[in-house]
């Protein structure tokens, strides 16, 4: 837990990482109900993911659980919760997913580009301000 903080700190503020929480599970919890399914969201609930945020928690599967960008993307997505509220959040996330489906929603192609900048040993810069600025 301490070398996966200390490489978070030179991305997200202290601060922010202690309201951040994450649960190592062995199955993703995900809503599954008739009416999520019914507005076109099936291949979002049945798909494979090592990780989900609600909120300011993330759930992530054992064999990912010392990944670092599995844990920078999913705190990105914190970010979008504590930033847009969890109902807006929810909103605009399932709009995206019907519009553009997973891969080319907005929120996650920005969650995936800033994972990416991590593990590529990009530039440091606070992850939470460049979200804010971003909405």
């Amino acid at each position: 837990v301490i070398h996966l903080l200390a490489n978070l700190l030179t991305f997200y503020p202290h601060e922010f990482l202690k309201t951040a929480f994450y649960v190592v599970v062995e199955h993703i919890p995900k809503p599954d109900f008739a009416g999520l399914r019914e507005i076109g969201l099936s291949d979002f609930i049945d798909m494979d993911v090592a990780g989900i945020t609600y909120k300011n928690t993330y759930y992530i599967l054992p064999h990912v659980a010392r990944n670092l960008r599995v844990h920078f993307h999913e705190l990105a997505h914190v970010v979008q919760w504590r930033e847009l509220g969890a109902h807006a959040f929810i909103m605009r996330y399932i709009n995206e997913i019907q519009t553009c489906g997973y891969n080319d929603a907005p929120l996650e192609i920005m969650a995936y580009a800033l994972d990416a900048h991590f593990t590529s040993n990009g530039n440091k810069f606070n992850i939470s301000d460049y979200i804010t600025q971003q909405f």
